[in-house]
């Protein structure tokens, strides 16, 4: 299946390819032993939720490759390293794993800050850092032909997510004028100028431009505003705490179920259409991966993490599920686990995840799709899985 928007549009693939093993004389190394997998994440600290689930979606998969008898006959070992989210705590994780640990690979982290600091030392080491969960566009414009050859990331940035909301917004809602109201932090703002930076593409502007501090509760002014400029949709990259109470006072002003809400604020929680279903009517945001998404490998993910941990799958447990069989695939494309060729191998890969084939940019990032979501009769509807190309920085 493919959906076409435009000469430079999204594509969505949907045909699904088995890891397949291969004979182990064709590897580099000794036949026995494992490749020694550093998993480096929040393992301890506000953010030990995300690691923990970013180690039970990779340690799944490496058990799903070792049963169906490893890579080159050789098993693969997930080797954990706690970054307690923090850079520091993160490079002396990463130091630990290529030093003492003698990692083949690492993959992390789930925070963009700890990325960006592991980035040198993978570097300077030549191993190859596989980043599966941060969203930091700075991380890709550095690696590939940016210096670090090293770094690959297979996630999508806050650039990819920001263009693909506008070129959807403005290719399948015909949706030209906008009105900005976006959290006051590094996220919010970053993701606007994101924006502006697309906006030609699509003949499109923006009419008004407002920013809420965390924690702000009355939009009934800047509502106003937006109510009386034009705009067709209103860009809101925010607090999923913000959204319930700008939508009631959406309905307060008058603009609900008349001016959408696009970006990304959590509009498809339950909680929040409950709030004010007439204001999320038509929102439309851009995820991941969803544990919703109706594909087989998917689906068979979601009832097979459910199985073995007895819980759900958030977005950490796939998308480090995912690259973990990524990874594998670039092994046995490689016919070795010599690190030079295997990051050559993935360079050149074409690999179909969950939502749709991934391949990699000369900055080695990932150009894989995003889910798109639209509000539709009080319910989150996934319109699909698109993806775009990005403008780098010359």
């Amino acid at each position: 299946m493919t959906i076409e928007l435009s000469r430079r549009g999204f594509c969505i693939g949907t045909a699904l390819i088995g890891l397949q093993t291969i004979s182990s004389g064709a590897f580099a190394r000794s036949e026995d032993g494992t490749v020694k997998l550093g998993l480096v994440a929040p393992m301890s600290g506000p953010n030990a939720r995300y690691g923990a689930f970013s180690l039970r979606g990779a340690e799944m998969a490496a058990k799903e490759i070792n049963t169906a008898g490893g890579v080159g006959g050789r098993k693969i070992s997930v080797m954990p390293a706690d970054s307690q989210g923090t850079p520091v705590e993160g490079v002396s994780a990463t130091r630990r794993l290529i030093d003492q640990s003698q990692v083949d690979y690492i993959i992390g982290d789930v925070s963009s800050s700890v990325t960006l600091a592991m980035q040198p030392v993978a570097e300077d080491a030549g191993v190859l850092l596989l980043n599966a969960a941060s969203s930091n566009p700075m991380i890709t414009y550095k690696a590939g032909v940016g210096g670090f050859k090293w770094t690959y990331r297979n996630y999508p940035t806050d650039e990819n997510r920001a263009l693909i909301v506008l070129q959807y917004a403005a290719e399948k809602k015909g949706f030209t004028k906008y009105a900005v109201l976006s959290v006051d932090t590094d996220y919010g703002r970053a993701a606007i100028e994101f924006t502006k930076k697309y906006l030609p593409r699509f003949k499109s502007q923006i009419l008004t431009e407002d920013y809420y501090k965390e924690g702000e509760v009355d939009f009934r002014s800047v509502l106003s505003k937006i109510r009386d400029s034009g705009a067709q949709a209103i860009i809101m990259y925010g607090n999923a705490d913000s959204t319930p109470i700008v939508g009631r006072q959406m309905i307060e002003v008058g603009i609900a179920g008349k001016i959408p809400l696009i970006g990304n604020a959590e509009f498809n929680t339950a909680s929040s259409i409950k709030a004010a279903p007439k204001a999320l009517e038509g929102a439309i945001e851009a995820a991941a991966w969803l544990p919703a998404y109706d594909s087989p490998k998917s689906k068979a993910f979601v009832e097979k993490f459910i199985a073995e941990y007895g819980e759900a799958p958030n977005n950490h447990a796939y998308v480090h599920w995912e690259t973990v069989h990524l990874l594998a695939k670039a092994i046995e494309q490689a016919q070795s686990i010599d690190r030079e060729k295997v990051r050559a191998a993935l360079s050149a890969i074409h690999y179909e995840s969950a939502v749709g084939e991934v391949t990699f940019d000369d900055h080695n990032q990932a150009r894989l799709p995003m889910i798109l979501l639209e509000i539709e009769h009080g319910k989150p509807a996934i319109k699909g899985a698109y993806s775009a190309e990005i403008d780098y920085p010359k």
